[in-house]
């Protein structure tokens, strides 16, 4: 498959590397304003270093579009792509509205293309680990899931258009809660039902909350409990936890952990484990969170081949892009009128 790079900031870096590592895939193109930028993405192929979209569209024989650029160009970019029949992978957010979102949605199905969205935390080890747990049935059947998603502050952002609404969207919930989000419902099932509490009263950045908290309800009647936060003074971090009639699961990120408490019936004896994953500490202390991020990514795109083959894969698709920025205004309704918010199913 040859695939070409919109932006090449530090995400579309990663992704260019791992297209040109996949004996699968051959990288054409990359595109951003910077043309120095583009070059060194494109360093160790014959891929082209371009700055404008249209040159990398026309290339002969291109077959996707991984779309890295900043969360405001989405649309157009994804827009474009289909509509020259490529297949499309975007990063999350999917977009900046719900019904931007949307009409990506439905470009990518009127065209025929695959479109799915860069969720990338599916495939962290202690994320993956449970959702196999989960589906294996260890810890019985499934009774509600915590989720949990922070960092501390406005500092973390290299540019003031990834925390400003309307550019970002929103606040903590279309940042690290995004994630947060999609994971639960990757392991507890699609969201229905949103009832949930937003502020910005530490931050005060107009239209972008600093904190939120808020209860899903899946298509199957199982309760998420979610928060998403800009002030968890301790750092950044997020977790997911599953809780069943026969134990619980847990996966941490960062550090990389897993904990499984199973039990034979409800109630009885215990037996606890836990999974450290030592080569990701040590690896991202020497090579930074970008290591795991790439490791992720090259997952992904095994996956995406796969999406465009027609196979079940782990791969968020459009929907699932969509439904997270959904949920995320769906909270901000919610705030609003102190009523849940019921969502259409899929």
């Amino acid at each position: 498959m040859k695939i070409g790079v919109v932006g090449a900031g530090t995400i579309g870096q990663l992704r260019a590397q791992s297209i040109k590592e996949n004996p699968a895939t051959e990288l054409v193109g990359v595109v951003d304003p910077m043309a120095a930028s583009a070059e060194r993405a494109v360093r160790g192929s014959g891929a082209r270093a371009l700055t404008d979209l249209r040159q990398l569209l026309d290339l002969p024989g291109l077959d996707a579009v991984f779309v890295s650029s900043p969360l405001p160009a989405h649309e157009e970019q994804v827009l474009s792509a289909l509509a020259a029949g490529k297949h499309v992978l975007c990063e999350k957010p999917l977009s900046n509205t719900v019904e931007s979102a949307w009409r990506m949605v439905e470009a990518a199905r009127k065209a025929g293309k695959s479109l799915a969205t860069g969720f990338n935390h599916r495939y962290y080890p202690s994320m993956k680990f449970i959702k196999q747990t989960v589906d294996a049935g260890l810890i019985g059947t499934l009774d509600h899931v915590r989720v949990f998603g922070g960092h501390d502050g406005l500092h973390n952002f290299r540019a003031d258009w990834q925390y400003k609404a309307p550019a970002s969207g929103g606040g903590a919930m279309m940042d690290v809660g995004i994630h947060m989000t999609d994971l639960a419902r990757h392991v507890a099932g699609d969201v229905t039902e949103v009832y949930g509490f937003s502020s910005n009263k530490v931050f005060q950045v107009p239209g972008s909350e600093d904190n939120a908290v808020a209860v899903f309800r899946t298509q199957a009647g199982i309760p998420v409990f979610y928060q998403a936060t800009w002030t968890e003074w301790k750092g950044y971090r997020f977790y997911v936890e599953a809780y069943g009639d026969r134990g619980m699961v847990r996966g941490y990120y960062a550090p990389m952990f897993n904990l499984l408490i199973t039990a034979d019936k409800p109630g009885g004896a215990r037996t606890k484990q836990y999974k450290f994953y030592p080569e990701i500490m040590l690896r991202e202390k020497f090579k930074s969170w970008t290591s795991t991020a790439l490791i992720s990514f090259r997952e992904e795109l095994v996956d995406f081949l796969g999406m465009v083959e027609g196979r079940k894969v782990a791969l968020a698709d459009g929907f699932d892009g969509f439904r997270a920025v959904e949920i995320a205004n769906a909270v901000g309704q919610s705030t609003g009128t102190g009523r849940p918010i019921v969502l259409r199913p899929r």
